[in-house]
């Protein structure tokens, strides 16, 4: 017969060695979202650079619908909100609200990627795509950069829906969803800088 004392010992060593785990997979999250932070602040900086160099193409102002842009925002912001609510919902053990919840915020992203991929192929259409100018392939490659980000966003949102469904709101299942929901709203950041750098200033 097993001594009480060396199983709770044991099942205390378990506990402590998967705390550690997820913190320290929480420290890595952190510094890959350092490092991507690092990326799109390059990006952003060779976008000032080359926002001017339109090579006597079209510019921002002649290019960007503000209307269009303006929604897709909307959509990337009402997704911010519902994942804040699939992740109450989570966090309270709820798991079909949670699950609902992150369908609508996936819904609404891929929206936001499907408005973005209409813009992408109406300025190609209309002759202005990347080889254009430097000021194009900028865009194409800043904007075009955080709309793959979302793309995999979605892909693990789905992936998420999955594993809530299937093995319900254990530990590692939300300490999954905490780190998706730090890389969801960091997209949703970015793209209010992109937002304003990009398009407001551009139109202006």
């Amino acid at each position: 017969m097993s001594d009480p004392a060396d199983t709770a010992q044991a099942r205390t060593a378990v506990q402590t060695a998967e705390l550690q785990a997820v913190e320290e997979r929480q420290t890595g999250f952190w510094l890959y979202l350092l490092s991507d932070a690092v990326i799109f602040s390059l990006l952003f900086a060779t976008f000032g650079v080359m926002a001017g160099r339109t090579a006597g193409g079209p510019s921002a102002a002649g290019l960007f619908d503000l209307t269009h842009v303006f929604a897709e925002t909307m959509l990337l912001l009402a997704s911010s909100f519902t994942f804040g609510l699939a992740s109450l919902a989570a966090d309270d053990g709820r798991t079909t609200p949670a699950i609902a919840w992150l369908v609508i915020t996936f819904v609404l992203g891929l929206g936001f990627v499907a408005m973005e991929l209409t813009e992408f192929s109406g300025m190609i259409a209309e002759g202005a795509g990347p080889q254009r100018s430097g000021f194009l392939s900028a865009f194409f490659t800043l904007v075009g950069t955080h709309g793959l980000h979302v793309t995999a966003g979605l892909v693990w949102i789905a992936v998420m829906t999955g594993q809530i469904a299937w093995k319900g709101l254990t530990g590692p299942v939300l300490s999954r969803l905490q780190r998706l929901g730090l890389f969801w709203h960091f997209l949703d950041i970015v793209w209010i800088g992109v937002f304003t750098f990009v398009y407001l200033a551009g139109s202006l």
